[in-house]
């Protein structure tokens, strides 16, 4: 039977959508972000793998066919911020240094962390692009040096925690802006951060679309920047 399903090119998509469907699902029906889709969908596929010893590769292959529609998908996040071009020439310098503030933090925090943990070079630079967008961060990663599949694992985790918990951390620190809170989500989070901005208002989607451009951007400069000091 194992046999039969990997010699199919479409199970991988198969398994895949549907995965994300019942995390969907489920979310809706509990309300709660711990049934986040693809945490969901993650643990279903990984599960899968493990208890019938399905090939991881020709998974990784099968899957290929949804990765290609990732960077389109996140050009469309474009839509959301032309509707609210208006908000964004009246925060435009807000939005800027709010990204930048995202951006500083997230390369300092993890060059400290790997300086107290003694990672070498190649690891730290895996890390440097995980609050970024998977088809950059794989890039940044590869150029300097990392590890791209386990880049890959630390923006899906940061993307899931950002999605998760974001909101709570805005409430906690009585952020209420929605341009504020759209670009924390961005920034944090990438896409999985903007899905959550998206549910909450528009004008937070919108900001949390420009946070993944902007963000990608000056993470690409200050990446290759941080990577000369450890």
């Amino acid at each position: 039977m194992i046999d039969l399903l990997e010699g199919s090119v479409y199970f991988g998509v198969f398994l895949g959508i549907a995965s994300y469907w019942l995390g969907m699902f489920l979310q809706k029906k509990f309300k709660s972000p711990l049934f986040n889709p693809l945490l969901v969908s993650g643990i279903i596929i990984i599960g899968f793998i493990q208890l019938t010893g399905y090939n991881y590769e020709k998974m990784t292959d099968s899957l290929d066919y949804i990765n290609y529609l990732l960077t389109p998908a996140t050009i469309c996040l474009a839509v959301p911020l032309y509707e609210q071009m208006k908000t964004l020439k009246d925060n435009m310098a807000a939005i800027f240094f709010g990204i930048l503030a995202g951006v500083l933090s997230s390369l300092i925090s993890i060059f400290i962390f790997c300086l107290l943990f003694g990672f070498d070079h190649a690891s730290y630079v895996t890390l440097l692009p995980k609050a970024i967008t998977t088809p950059i961060g794989m890039g940044v990663s590869q150029e300097l040096g990392g590890y791209p599949s386990i880049t890959v694992a630390s923006i899906i985790f940061t993307g899931i925690m950002g999605n998760i918990f974001g909101i709570y951390i805005l409430k906690c620190l009585h952020i209420t802006h929605p341009v504020a809170k759209g670009i924390a989500l961005g920034t944090a989070a990438h896409g999985m951060g903007t899905a959550r901005a998206m549910e909450i208002g528009p004008v937070e989607g919108a900001m949390s679309s420009l946070s993944i451009c902007i963000s990608g951007i000056m993470t690409v400069i200050g990446a290759s920047l941080f990577a000369l000091f450890l």
